[in-house]
């Protein structure tokens, strides 16, 4: 067994955690080797009772793209830029492939894929009724924030990404809040802290301390522990096969905004659970409303909804730095994951899942 990293380790290296074998069908993994549940700043969530059956069914994919008139081979691709690539048509798992010391056993560090987790937790809270409309202000959830930038910020202006917040967003590093939570500063401080830069609702900038802030609301409304909410109402019911990792900011508040450990299968199951409309084997596990919602331009953005990424014309994804993505094709009904440590060809990505989507659309 390898050393049991430290928190500032495991986030920043975005390392990953080997498994053993699994013991039945649908279920991917038993649990993890590394004892992430016991460290400060990870809550666990358990594998579903009713793990949603994924079948593997390999089939060729002779897949090409071209960016900046050069022509790319998907092969070529994955060798290159990936640790991690499922690609699932309907419960078919038709390509999976890993890069040497990775498998379909390892928790791959989403990043900020995890933002489009904590909507899906928020759309589920509106339709309880927990939270009560997306035009509250933050303070009627979290009364220490009035006065401050985030207290009269609208959830739903959280939720796009606007704010008004003044915050620079680190590309495809470690994210402010991240080192900030690591130096134990908690989320509270964190937005108590922020300043107000513009207006609310009047421009988009991606935030992950907006992101952060729905998590704490999430909590207050549900009177629960994010990551105990999110196995309550996304991971148990919608059928995931394994063990993950929530981060937290040790100090009893989920992150949301990044830090979700899992596997590439469970974040395809993910991935589909939204292609179905939020339905998983006849159960309605997201609203079908917030399904719509979350993956149409929310005003600010053509391109981003609330807390997901639009593909006009082809999908919507969840998208991580180092460009992860669990990509859903509505064009062709294909989910795809893309997991990596690093990014050297980010401008590929999209039209290589593209690509991807239709050769598995043509070759059904």
């Amino acid at each position: 067994m390898r050393p049991v990293l430290s928190v500032f380790a495991a986030l920043v290296l975005a390392g990953t955690l080997g498994a053993a074998p699994a013991t039945a069908s649908a279920r991917d993994v038993t649990g993890p080797v590394l004892p992430y549940a016991v460290l400060p700043g990870f809550d666990a969530l358990s594998a579903s009772h009713r793990p949603v059956r994924l079948v593997s069914a390999p089939r060729p994919l002779d897949v090409t793209y071209t960016v900046d008139g050069k022509r790319h081979t998907l092969n070529d691709y994955l060798r290159r830029t990936a640790q991690g690539f499922v690609v699932l048509d309907g419960n078919r798992i038709v390509k999976e492939w890993y890069a040497r010391g990775y498998s379909q056993r390892f928790l791959f560090q989403s990043w900020s894929m995890a933002k489009s987790l904590t909507s899906d937790a928020v759309g589920i809270a509106l339709h309880e009724g927990r939270i009560k409309s997306l035009s509250d202000p933050v303070a009627r959830y979290v009364p220490e924030l009035d006065g401050s930038a985030y207290g009269d910020v609208s959830l739903f202006n959280l939720l796009r990404m606007s704010s008004g917040v003044a915050w620079s967003e680190v590309p495809d590093t470690v994210p402010q809040h991240v080192l900030s939570s690591l130096g134990a500063r908690s989320t509270l401080r964190a937005a108590a802290s922020a300043r107000r830069g513009w207006e609310p609702g009047s421009r988009f900038n991606y935030n992950s301390l907006d992101t952060a802030v729905l998590s704490l609301v999430l909590q207050r409304a549900t009177g629960q522990p994010f990551h105990a909410y999110v196995q309550r109402k996304i991971w148990g019911p919608a059928g995931m096969g394994g063990t993950a990792y929530l981060g937290n900011d040790s100090h009893g508040n989920g992150m949301g905004y990044c830090c979700l450990y899992a596997t590439d299968r469970d974040f395809a199951r993910f991935g589909k659970l939204m292609l179905d409309g939020g339905r998983v084997g006849g159960r309605q596990v997201v609203p079908a409303s917030w399904v719509r919602a979350a993956t149409t331009p929310s005003g600010v953005s053509p391109s981003y909804g609330l807390q997901w990424w639009i593909d006009p014309g082809h999908g919507f994804y969840a998208s991580g730095a180092f460009d992860q993505k669990i990509y859903v094709s509505t064009r062709h009904h294909v989910v795809i994951v893309r997991s990596t440590l690093y990014n050297p060809a980010d401008a590929e990505t999209l039209p290589a899942l593209r690509a991807v989507a239709a050769e598995v659309a043509r070759t059904r």
